[in-house]
């Protein structure tokens, strides 16, 4: 997975990554799995690291299909809000400077 401006300014951990991806989903709903696979990372990366998540109130269940429960990112979260403010800063900068390169 190439780094982005993004992981570079805050850090390139599974953590991060798990966040980035959903930021950049924000409006849509996932599994475990397809976290784990957008995110760039194993499975039990991200067992480990979910209960944090869950309990900072990062993310939030969204709804359950049979046996899968879907999540998104819970934009009611301060820190979350000011972490998507953050990405969509360093994101317009990195796509000006792609431009501009």
């Amino acid at each position: 997975m190439r780094e982005t401006l993004f992981t570079k300014a805050v850090g390139n951990t599974p953590k991060i990554r798990v966040l980035e991806f959903l930021i950049e989903g924000r409006e849509l709903d996932y599994s475990l799995s397809d976290i784990a696979e957008g995110s760039g990372i194993g499975r039990t990366t991200l067992f480990r690291i979910w209960n944090d998540l869950e309990k900072l109130h990062f993310v939030k269940q969204t709804r359950t299909i049979g046996n899968a429960k879907l999540f998104k990112l819970n934009l009611e979260n301060l820190f979350v809000k000011k972490l998507v403010e953050l990405f969509d800063m360093l994101i317009k900068k990195e796509l000006k400077e792609e431009v501009y390169a």
